[in-house]
């Protein structure tokens, strides 16, 4: 089971006409258009798609990186859907996947096989579907994914440095499907194949679409309306964009959140408040329908998918994410509230995996978007109800969040018990604070102990990611992470385990440069921090502004959306290069520049920290000079 030969073309979704005719399909109902390779796996947003619209009995295919320099028959081949043309850009933002935080063009693609660039443009949303536009003028056009859930309303995009509008408004799609889009395809399936019109499809949660403003609004009695700044006027005014976003951000994370009206010329943006978190049943079902978990074979000889590389044995346990940090897209597009697969479901595929042919024993990850979130929820949903807050752990944890780790120790040792599984690593990032009793307070100091032990002792293969971010307060306050206090609690407890136990595993810190509100002076404290700890760091980058998360409206706007308070940033290549500069303190090629840096903040103290030989081998050379200067004046 689970190799290419074990498998027909038939298993995956048709990409050809081809295969559409294997199938012995005259129409399709839906046709998919996707800026990644086609890989069959739970993990991808597109198969996710598809696999949910064929569940339903529809005829549907894919066409994955159409190339969009040609005569663009790959947008004809498979004629025109009898529903509607699916569009995403794929996994990733192609902001994110085509640049480097200092706009530097990467020189692979991760979701193509061999890594090769060029197979999909910039913004692919708004290529493929003004394309598709130009052929098939009347078929609805449906976006989502990642691209299309982070521009739904008026953002910032970095590689064009301006404001943008609703990626509607660009791309003249005719609805979009926002966060996770099982909810509401259901929907949308159900209402069409009840013979509703895709344009009076205006009352389904989780979607955007445009009208002309002086249009009536779409009624559902359950729903109230905020509106927000106009585009013209968030392009005018920086504070008026950034105080769109902290209406933006409460509603998209509330459990009963207000639909969002913004003007945009003479359309309005109409945003339908979220559905609410998937529950159990419904997160096992999109996880549970009939991937072949592998790449389509037309890339058999094309080179290796580095992003499926990388999760071919992961095992993904949950979704969403409660942490809120400001420079992070997860919330905004997954929700802060946890939606949890059985355990039933998790360990179903586990068995798939130790069934694969190439498959050693050794799973690379059992986690999610942080890894130790799993079953977390409100103790009391009805307080959830009520609450805006972006964040249940900062500026501390919430009372009513309860954060037992024994649902997920359980799940670890569940998997542990399978025949096929020797070892079962946790590669995601582990919210480490959430396991040290002096910052989650209201824990028990044993839970969180046990699954510290658990995850040494079993499940880190020489290496834990945690992600501290930053050693300074300020700058941390406003990522809303916790004190860097709270890591060395956690880097003792990690010290402890690995000493009790007899282990050499290591700990290896994520930290951001150059966010707002972060000086050089900052950075240098970082640096002299993180070596007093006998940390050489190499997890490291330098903020990108992303659409849709509150680190991006402070850089581009200036103001904190909150407060309105100002708040500054570092823009240019120069500063950006300079904060990064002290990340690697150790290089012989910086040193200098550091010491020239150090002494025009005045800070000795940390000159001393950080290059201790340097100064010793400086001062050395000036007593050498004074002393021969002394001797020439002597004579």
């Amino acid at each position: 089971m689970h190799s290419m030969n074990n498998y027909l073309l038939s298993d995956w979704l048709p990409t050809t006409k081809k295969e559409v005719s294997i199938r012995g399909w005259e129409e399709l109902d839906v046709i998919l258009f996707s800026g990644d390779a086609y890989i069959d796996h739970p993990a991808f947003g597109p198969a996710v798609i598809g696999r949910i619209l064929e569940s339903y009995g529809l005829k549907v295919a894919i066409v994955p990186q159409p190339n969009v320099n040609d005569n663009l028959q790959d947008f004809t081949k498979l004629g025109k859907p009898r529903l509607f043309f699916g569009v995403t850009a794929g996994s990733m933002d192609s902001l994110v996947n085509h640049y480097t935080a200092n706009k530097n063009r990467r020189d692979s693609d991760a979701y193509t096989p061999g890594g090769e660039i060029g197979h999909r443009p910039d913004y692919p949303t708004i290529v493929y579907s003004k394309i598709i536009k130009q052929f098939y003028p009347d078929v609805p056009i449906l976006i989502g994914g990642i691209e299309a859930s982070l521009r739904r309303v008026t953002h910032y995009d970095y590689l064009s440095d301006n404001l943008k509008p609703s990626i509607l408004a660009d791309s003249g799609a005719d609805l979009l499907v926002y966060g996770m889009g099982e909810q509401p395809l259901r929907e949308i399936v159900t209402l069409l194949q009840k013979g509703v019109p895709f344009t009076s499809l205006k009352t389904v949660n989780q979607t955007a679409f445009l009208i002309e403003t002086e249009s009536d609004l779409p009624k559902n009695k359950n729903w109230e309306d905020v509106s927000i700044n106009s585009h013209q006027e968030c392009v005018k005014d920086k504070k008026a964009y950034a105080s769109n976003f902290k209406i933006i951000e409460q509603e998209s994370n509330k459990l009963n959140g207000r639909r969002i009206l913004q003007n945009i010329g003479k359309k309005k943006l109409v945003i339908n408040p979220p559905f609410k978190t998937m529950t159990e049943t419904e997160i096992d079902f999109s996880f549970d329908l009939p991937y072949t978990r592998l790449p389509h074979p037309k890339y058999k000889n094309r080179g290796a998918i580095s992003a499926y590389e990388m999760i071919k044995f992961s095992v993904n346990i949950h979704r969403g994410c409660f942490g809120g940090c400001s420079f992070c897209t997860i919330s905004a597009h997954q929700g802060k509230f946890i939606a949890s697969r059985s355990k039933e479901s998790i360990l179903k595929e586990v068995d798939a995996l130790t069934k694969m042919d190439d498959f050693k024993g050794y799973l690379s990850d059992v986690g999610g978007p942080s890894a130790n979130m799993y079953k977390m929820q409100g103790k009391d949903m009805s307080i959830c109800e009520k609450c805006i807050a972006p964040s249940c752990i900062s500026p501390t944890v919430c009372y009513n969040l309860d954060t037992s780790h024994q649902p997920m120790i359980d799940l670890y040792q569940a998997i542990d018990k399978h025949p096929g599984i020797k070892k079962s690593h946790i590669g995601s990032g582990i919210r480490y604070d959430l396991l040290v009793p002096e910052f989650n307070k209201k824990a028990d100091p044993k839970d969180l102990e046990n699954y510290t032990k658990e995850v040494l002792t079993k499940h880190v293969s020489g290496r834990l990611k945690v992600a501290p971010e930053h050693t300074s307060d300020k700058v941390l306050k406003l990522m809303r992470k916790p004190s860097f206090s709270n890591f060395h609690l956690f880097k003792n407890q990690f010290d402890l385990v690995n000493k009790k136990n007899n282990l050499n595993q290591q700990l290896i810190p994520y930290f951001i440069s150059s966010h707002p509100d972060c000086e050089l002076e900052d950075m240098a404290q970082l640096a002299a921090e993180t070596k007093d700890m006998g940390f050489k760091l190499e997890q490291v980058q330098d903020f990108t502004p992303t659409p849709m998360t509150l680190s991006t409206v402070i850089y581009y706007s200036g103001y904190h959306p909150y407060s309105l308070k100002e708040i500054q940033t570092p823009k240019t290549k120069k500063e950006k290069l300079e904060q990064h500069r002290f990340f690697f303190w150790y290089k012989k090629e910086n040193q200098a520049w550091i010491k020239n840096v150090l002494e025009r903040l005045s800070r000795p103290d940390l000159l001393k920290n950080l290059l201790p030989g340097f100064v010793n081998a400086t001062q050395f050379k000036n007593k050498k000079k004074n002393k021969s200067s002394f001797k020439k004046f002597s004579k």
